[in-house]
């Protein structure tokens, strides 16, 4: 069998794994069928079917417990996403950029949903958080907290998807955020400036001003790069 061929073989057998569980099938954490009787009942070879779990099991739909079973994982979005995250760790320095535009238009998004949504339990967490920076903090000290707080705003927006999405962006922007608190006059204070301000128009449930508020803070680094690359 020539290798697109093959390649095509498990696509489609992917799909119909992919099938049962759309359908209701299958389940969160059920077991799927022994290998032969799932080749037959889906007309597919059982190397097909192999590989098709393979694959599946490489972005955490499956789990594949030895001498157990083949499981469906919980498909939970984080869970799903951490095969992103992977992807988004190997990524260029040239292409950074681009992940900064992503999060410019999800954090706000976020941010502005968390103003409605998050508890003043949950409020009074993110200012724990903000209070928990040092007066003088190293910088790894500063981008530890700002990923906690931002962290924090994110769940608050009760979109487990979005929350994921966002994480999985955190990684890879990183390195540039240490590079500016390293390298640029005032990037700490204005980081400090600007978390205030952002929990304050949550805290006073101001939507649009929580909004513009994450849109300049994270605008600020993506612009700093932008020249620093140039």
């Amino acid at each position: 069998m020539s290798r697109e061929k093959s390649v095509a073989v498990t696509d489609a057998a992917i799909d119909k794994i992919k099938q049962m569980i759309l359908s209701g099938e299958l389940a969160p954490g059920d077991r799927l069928p022994k290998e032969a009787d799932l080749a037959e009942r889906l007309g597919l070879s059982r190397n097909s079917l192999r590989e098709a779990v393979r694959a599946l099991a490489l972005i955490n739909v499956l789990d594949v417990r030895q001498g157990d079973g083949t499981y469906v994982t919980s498909l939970e979005p984080r869970l799903l996403l951490d095969t992103m995250s992977f992807v988004l760790d190997l990524h260029r320095d040239d292409t950074v950029l681009q992940f900064f535009e992503v999060r410019r238009i999800l954090e706000p998004a976020a941010t502005a949903m968390a103003t409605k949504l998050m508890t003043d339990q949950e409020i009074d967490e993110l200012r724990v958080i903000l209070e928990a920076l040092p007066a003088d903090p190293s910088v790894e000290e500063l981008v530890a907290n700002d990923l906690q707080f931002h962290a924090r705003i994110a769940r608050g927006s009760g979109n487990t998807v979005l929350c994921s999405f966002i994480e999985s962006l955190s990684g890879p922007t990183t390195r540039a955020r240490i590079w500016r608190g390293l390298t640029q006059e005032g990037a700490m204070d204005k980081t400090r400036e600007q978390h205030t301000a952002i929990y304050e128009a949550i805290a006073a449930r101001q939507a649009d001003v929580a909004r513009s508020w994450a849109t300049v803070h994270v605008a600020g680094v993506e612009s700093w790069l932008r020249r620093a690359l140039e």
